[in-house]
């Protein structure tokens, strides 16, 4: 009998949400690298950034300076040997520019390309809306600005699939052109997105291109353990991270992400996955030729 695929695991540093004057958020360059450097030792293989401002009393704000962005991953791979760099490209509105320019200067393995529009709503139990309605706009036209600079640099785009709607046109993607191949991440969680439901992964599997890895991203409570194990037993790769969750599987608060890692590396191996390292996980995304970050 063949042994299970090694799983491999993505640490979502940080996320852009989160204010880090109410919460141990990462922000500063050194911030990162140790926060990075928990999950690393803990099974990461891949760090998910988010730039934030270093201005005092402005890291809640996202940055898209290239310099910013360029210290921050500087220090996490000098804290991190062999790691696999993930850069958020995430931005509402006409102008993009700023990812852009990220992506140009950093060249990460791997980068996240939104790749569908969605209503990004939540709704308090008053009724009341939690922050105003918005679009969060990733029409096609600016895909394929993403995925062109993304050929570019030879960066990996990460297809962000917020609704099934949006992994369909990811084959649809393909079919015109845009994308040679896919590789998908099914957010769930979000309160106008997927929920955090198990009984939806194996129906996704069957609307992916086939041969195509994919990865589940999970936004919740400890309700979303249960999902990660099924992730894992489904074959896919996993993340989670203080952008997804603060909670671990017992409901308890996590310490910081090298906690989380290790409940999210426990869990796959719960389900008999073992887990890639950085460099195994170089040659199962990139081939034997894999670049070195």
């Amino acid at each position: 009998m063949t042994a299970p695929e090694k799983a491999i695991v993505t640490c979502a540093l940080n996320g852009v949400l989160t204010d880090p004057s109410l919460h141990n958020i990462a922000v500063t360059p050194a911030q990162c690298a140790a926060s990075a450097r928990e999950a690393y030792d803990a099974g990461a293989a891949i760090i998910h950034i988010h730039f934030r401002r270093q201005e005092p009393g402005k890291g809640h704000l996202p940055s898209w300076e290239p310099a910013v962005a360029g210290e921050i991953v500087e220090a996490i791979r000098a804290a991190c040997p062999g790691i696999i760099i993930n850069a958020t490209t995430g931005v509402v509105g006409p102008d993009y520019q700023g990812p852009l320019d990220v992506v140009r200067a950093l060249k990460p393995e791997i980068a996240a390309c939104n790749a569908g529009t969605l209503n990004y709503l939540k709704i308090r139990s008053n009724g009341e809306w939690a922050w105003p309605p918005m679009v969060f706009d990733n029409p096609p036209s600016k895909v394929q600005d993403f995925l062109d600079v993304m050929g570019e640099t030879g960066t990996l785009p990460e297809m962000e699939c917020f609704d099934t709607g949006i992994v369909r046109s990811v084959a649809m993607y393909i079919a015109n052109g845009m994308l040679k191949r896919a590789q998908y991440n099914l957010v769930m969680g979000v309160a106008s997105g997927m929920p955090v439901d198990a009984r939806l992964l194996p129906i996704l599997k069957d609307y992916l291109q086939e041969g195509s890895r994919w990865q589940a991203t999970l936004i919740g409570r400890e309700e979303i353990w249960p999902v990660h194990a099924a992730a894992a037993r489904l074959g896919g790769m996993l993340r989670t991270g203080l952008e997804d969750t603060f909670y671990l599987p017992d409901g308890s608060r996590a310490r910081g992400n090298g906690d989380l890692i290790e409940a999210l590396v426990s869990t796959a191996r719960g389900q008999g996955r073992d887990i890639a390292t950085p460099q195994e996980a170089r040659a199962m995304l990139f081939g034997t030729g894999a670049r070195q970050g």
